[in-house]
């Protein structure tokens, strides 16, 4: 395999973490949604790796906050959803749904997910199995409803649940352990979200990050991929903006 993710965590209050995704033969990277600037910069000194792509998938700052930095001695490609581009200036490559962009012969899907933010992103790597869904899905959870509406949110979960079963769900925050507790407070008899909290637990209680999840796990302890209407999807949202 010619290519590796990594970890960077950037250890703030909203628990953010920042992925890598490498070409081994060129140790060149993609930052993805890069944080803080010095947390890169360092990784990649120490590990010999070549900053070559940014990634963001929508404009919130803890996404976007190291760009301006990291572009400064450098020139390289910032991919980001073109409708938030008065947000976001310095993406130099404006993406839209069903786009496709590459890195060293991978190829990229973009797909469009409204509802956290009007022009959320994501990047599907299909080679890989990998998805890299910034705020929308979350390890048995899901983003807030900030912008979009919730009817937006719905389908835009809907479309990352109807991905192959074994990809590979890297999102962008450590909330897997409060989202499992609201999942075990909605479903208390659901078996697979009972095992998965105390797995979860026993994780976080040594400090471990508790990603990746999978679309196939989440499909089974995810109570937002497990509401059938978007009238269910908005009565869940609601009750975990409140838990």
């Amino acid at each position: 395999m010619n290519f590796q993710i990594h970890m960077i965590d950037v250890k703030n209050q909203l628990q953010n973490y920042i992925w890598l995704l490498e070409h081994i033969p060129t140790k060149e990277v993609v930052a993805i949604d890069p944080t803080e600037a010095d947390l890169v910069e360092t990784f990649c000194t120490e590990k010999g790796l070549k900053l070559s792509q940014i990634w963001l998938t929508h404009w919130h700052k803890d996404h976007t906050g190291g760009v301006p930095e990291l572009l400064q001695n450098r020139h390289i490609p910032v991919y980001g959803p073109r409708e938030e581009l008065s947000k976001v200036p310095f993406i130099s490559h404006p993406l839209q749904h069903d786009a496709q962009i590459s890195f060293h012969g991978l190829n990229i899907e973009i797909i469009a997910v409204p509802g956290h933010t009007l022009g959320h992103i994501v990047y599907f790597i299909d080679a890989l199995d990998v998805l890299f869904c910034g705020d929308t899905l979350f390890a048995m959870g899901c983003g807030r409803v900030f912008e979009g509406t919730y009817e937006q949110m719905y389908h835009s979960l809907n479309r990352l649940a109807a991905l192959p079963a074994r990809t590979k769900v890297y999102c962008t925050h450590e909330y897997t352990l409060a989202n499992a507790k609201f999942a075990l407070h909605v479903e208390p008899d659901n078996l697979a979200i009972q095992q998965r909290f105390e797995q979860v637990e026993a994780q976080r209680m040594l400090g471990q990050c508790t990603l990746p999840s999978s679309i196939e796990l989440e499909l089974e302890t995810n109570p937002f991929l497990r509401a059938d209407s978007v009238e269910e999807f908005q009565r869940l949202r609601q009750l975990k903006d409140q838990f």
